[in-house]
C-alpha cells in the first residue's frame, strides 16, 4: 500500500518537476542568449 503510494507520488513529482523546469529552462535560454549577445562575453 505505502509502496504503491510512494511510486505514484514519485511519478507525479517527476512529471511536475519536468513541467515546472521546462519554462524556466526556456526563459534561461532566452535571457542567456540575449545577455551573451548584448554584452558580448559568455
Amino acid at each position: 500500500m505505502l509502496k504503491a503510494i510512494a511510486d505514484v507520488l514519485r511519478s507525479i513529482g517527476g512529471a511536475v518537476a519536468t513541467v515546472v523546469t521546462l519554462p524556466f529552462r526556456a526563459v534561461a535560454r532566452l535571457f542567456g542568449g540575449a545577455s551573451s549577445s548584448a554584452h558580448g562575453h559568455h
